[in-house]
């Protein structure tokens, strides 16, 4: 790897096209996030375990991701480079899960594809995070990051208002027979297509710099590929974090769970506070389901305008400072949803999660990168995303039976709950050892 001091100024329509693939890695999450539960409470499931069918997500990353960061870490070829072989893989497996999502004829089948589809997309999403570090010297990461949270925000803003365009359209946004409506089919083809063709753009536009001393690295790399070496590597690297990963882990934890649970639970949240239903196969449900994809569309434009804004207030405060105070704005504003019953104002809350959702996804990375080992970047990255599957987890098996025992099956204080747990980890980022600040 080359040091951060030799590494090229790259320009504005560079970093773009390095970053591009994220609009369509996006499309990917912003479909997931807004309609997996939909598709899942419309196949039959039941509320309560809505929770528990999402688990498929985090277990998948959870085994995906450090095996992915180890093994692009490892890999060169002199015309597809380190990570953008990963990159194309994952897209194409992901784009093939974004055509069998919305054709599942089960339940359970939409659980499986589901494990399809976020594995995929752990195989191209990780190394994009360690693409930054590879080619940025220090004072780009932050840009580089907030480049890919600009094309995050955007792919979220279109994906996720994608069902309440196609209704627009004419396209059926009613279940028939237990099935899909269209809207909803129709949304997860055209992520598919985005999908692909976003990550193709990255992997055709962007090169990659190749390891100082190549015969080192070819050496290093027969004896990394050994399944005993391998194996030992990956487990090993737990105990060798450095401390700013342990510190930011504690964040990402509460930060997480709170996610998750707005992603489980606001579709039915919506639907019972706002709608008066929690029947599946209602018109007013489905509504509600629409509904929800333009706010989190409001949350993902949102968080692609602050993208930009957002370096430059930790230019002139810090890092922690602005993930500290964008979290806490977050977490009030996904509190606040529980008070409010006009559709109009369910837009509102959704500016402060975008703003939240913008240092999520650029604050912890571009300080974390500072503090990792270029060499192993991606194995790195692959365990610190550990600390977002995790969480998941740890949700997936209590906020069911949270939801129906502490809050007699009332969705929005499950929400409510995340809101605590996202100023928690504002809160927490106090701890965190920034190693480009000084002492």
């Amino acid at each position: 790897m080359h040091s951060s001091s030799n590494k090229p100024i790259l320009s504005f329509w560079q970093l773009w096209n390095m970053s591009l693939g994220f609009l369509g890695i996006q499309f990917g999450f912003a479909l997931q996030n807004a309609n997996v539960s939909r598709i899942f409470s419309t196949l039959g499931a039941d509320p309560d375990d809505l929770s528990l069918f999402w688990l498929a997500a985090p277990v998948t990353g959870l085994l995906v991701q450090p095996i992915i960061g180890y093994l692009s870490d490892n890999t060169w070829h002199p015309t597809w480079g380190r990570r953008r072989p990963f990159f194309f893989i994952g897209a194409l497996l992901a784009s093939i899960a974004l055509f069998l999502m919305p054709n599942s004829s089960s339940l359970w089948m939409a659980v499986i594809v589901l494990w399809l589809l976020d594995g995929a997309i752990n195989i191209s999403m990780e190394p994009f995070r360690a693409f930054v570090g590879d080619k940025l010297g220090p004072s780009q990461q932050t840009a580089g990051f907030a480049m890919q949270t600009f094309f995050i925000g955007w792919g979220a803003v279109i994906a996720s208002l994608l069902p309440t365009i196609f209704t627009h359209l004419g396209v059926s946004n009613v279940p028939v027979d237990g099935a899909i409506p269209d809207t909803v089919r129709y949304s997860f083809y055209a992520g598919g297509a985005v999908y692909f063709f976003a990550v193709l753009w990255t992997v055709l536009t962007a090169n990659e710099l190749p390891p100082e001393d190549l015969a080192a690295f070819r050496a290093e790399q027969q004896r990394a590929r050994g399944p005993a070496h391998a194996l030992v590597e990956i487990f090993s690297g737990f105990g060798k974090m450095p401390k700013t990963m342990v510190q930011l882990a504690v964040v990402q934890f509460f930060t997480w769970i709170a996610l998750f649970a707005m992603w489980i639970y606001t579709t039915n949240a919506v639907s019972e506070n706002v709608f008066g239903t929690t029947d599946a196969q209602s018109e007013a449900f489905q509504q509600a389901g629409n509904h929800v994809g333009v706010m989190f569309a409001v949350y993902g434009g949102v968080s692609a305008l602050a993208a930009f804004i957002l370096p430059v207030f930790a230019r002139r405060t810090s890092r922690k400072t602005v993930h500290l105070t964008c979290l806490v704005i977050g977490g009030a504003s996904l509190f606040s949803i529980y008070a409010i019953r006009d559709l109009n104002m369910l837009f509102v809350p959704m500016i402060g999660v975008g703003i939240a959702w913008a240092s999520i996804l650029t604050m912890p990375y571009a300080i974390l990168a500072g503090a990792l080992p270029a060499n192993r970047m991606g194995y790195f990255m692959g365990v610190f995303n550990f600390f977002i599957v995790i969480p998941q987890i740890v949700s997936g098996l209590l906020l069911g039976f949270v939801t129906k025992y502490w809050f007699e099956g009332h969705a929005v204080k499950t929400l409510m709950l995340g809101g605590v747990c996202m100023v928690v980890a504002g809160v927490l980022t106090l701890i965190v050892r920034d190693e480009a600040e000084p002492v």
